[in-house]
């Protein structure tokens, strides 16, 4: 049996003269939790629906679990799926719901333990109608969980949602991972991509253009600190030293540095000796957001 979860090979999908998938390859291994990060209109959604079997692909080829949806039918009791709209009966309950995908197959954990993974407790006996938005999520991350699949393929699950209920997820999706099981999921947040995922594909444009652990995509930068600072007019600060990248901001720019001190240092002694003045001036950890506009241009969420 391949250590390969799913493999897509040179993917390609057309909405008319709009191209969503323009050649995508990816691989997940089983047993970890990989990410699919990208900007809105990229082709997450695209590229999750392929693998989950709703959606054909004009050309390439998808495995999934060593098989082919139009050949293996088993697929269906080995792949959970949570969509990004979630579409339930309002007027059952949430053990109602549980207990209703839970037949539909021979085998998998009990509607109590769900509750208990879910933290739904609380609100087992209430309507899925009577819901927040992030119980509802957690509901449909259960559904896709009743039949104890092999590879569990999740399309945004923390889209539009406050803070706190982003943060039951991420709970939730922390001990499916500390058990070992293959996810999937696609996300536009860098730092569910960063807190939650073993790998990370970067797509845009219906390509892959960056693959590897958070750690080492940011470490391609050159430097794991940012330096933000607030300036007026164009200015040349490639040379300075430590600076590994640069990004124009709207009201300034952008250093990807080796160490803060030495960069911040030069920065300063060039301003005195230019005459301009550095406005606001912070330092961070560079992200994944760093990697996708050094790759890009362009802000994740442009």
């Amino acid at each position: 049996m391949s250590s390969l979860a799913v493999r897509c090979r040179d993917l390609v999908k057309h909405y008319g003269s709009v191209t969503a998938l323009d050649g995508l390859h990816l691989d997940v291994r089983a047993g970890e939790c990989f990410g699919v990060l990208g900007p809105n209109g990229a082709g997450k959604t695209t590229t999750m629906e392929i693998i989950a079997g709703l959606l054909e692909a004009d050309s390439g080829e998808v495995v999934v679990l060593d098989g082919l949806w139009r050949k293996d039918k088993r697929l269906r009791a080995e792949v959970g799926i949570a969509l990004q709209e979630t579409h339930l009966p309002d007027h059952l309950t949430v053990r109602e719901l549980l207990r209703l995908f839970r037949s539909f197959y021979r085998q998998g954990p009990s509607v109590d333990s769900l509750i208990e993974l879910l933290a739904l407790s609380d609100r087992q006996d209430a309507l899925f109608a009577h819901l927040s938005g992030g119980q509802k999520q957690r509901v449909a991350v259960g559904c896709a969980l009743v039949g104890d699949p092999r590879l569990l393929l999740l399309d945004e699950p923390t889209a539009g949602l406050d803070p706190q209920a982003r943060h039951r997820i991420w709970e939730v999706l922390e001990r499916l991972r500390a058990q070992g099981s293959t996810v999937l999921l696609s996300t536009h947040y860098i730092d569910e991509a960063e807190r939650l995922c073993d790998r990370v594909a970067v797509i845009d444009h219906g390509r892959v253009i960056a693959e590897g652990t958070p750690a080492e995509l940011i470490s391609s930068l050159g430097g794991t600190s940012v330096v933000e600072f607030a300036i007026d007019g164009e200015h040349d600060f490639a040379q300075l030293p430590g600076v590994h990248s640069v990004q124009r901001l709207d009201d300034g720019y952008a250093l990807t540095v080796t160490e803060v001190h030495t960069a911040v240092e030069a920065l300063f002694a060039v301003a005195a000796s230019a005459g301009f003045r550095i406005g606001r001036l912070v330092t961070r950890q560079a992200t994944l957001e760093d990697v996708f506009v050094t790759l890009t241009g362009r802000q994740l969420r442009d």
